[in-house]
Parts: C-alpha cells; structure tokens; sequence
C-alpha cells in the first residue's frame, strides 16, 4: 500500500496577532492626531510707566 502523509494543519492565531500589531503600527504612525498641544501663555505688559518729564 502507498503512504498517504498527513500534515497537521497550521494554527492562525500567529497570523492573527500579525495583522493586529502591523495595524496598530499603522494606526500609530499614520492615523494618529500629530498636532502638538500648545499651552497657552499670556504675558502681562507692565502698565505702569515712571513719568520721566517731571521735576
């Protein structure tokens, strides 16, 4: 009789977890929000002056 070789098959999780990581690097790199959050910052001008033109 002639042997008829069985092969397990393969489990695809891996390449599940693949896809799902190289999507979130996608997601990462490209998809994400780059702006940068600027606070803000408010300078007070010094609204007293020294009256030089007396005396």
């Amino acid at each position: 009789m002639a042997e008829i070789k069985i092969e397990k098959k393969k489990p695809i999780w891996p390449w599940i977890i693949a896809v799902l990581l190289v999507a979130a690097l996608v997601y990462f790199i490209f998809l994400r929000d780059n702006s940068v959050q600027v606070q803000n910052t408010t300078e007070i001008e010094n609204s007293t002056s020294i009256d030089t033109t007396a005396n």
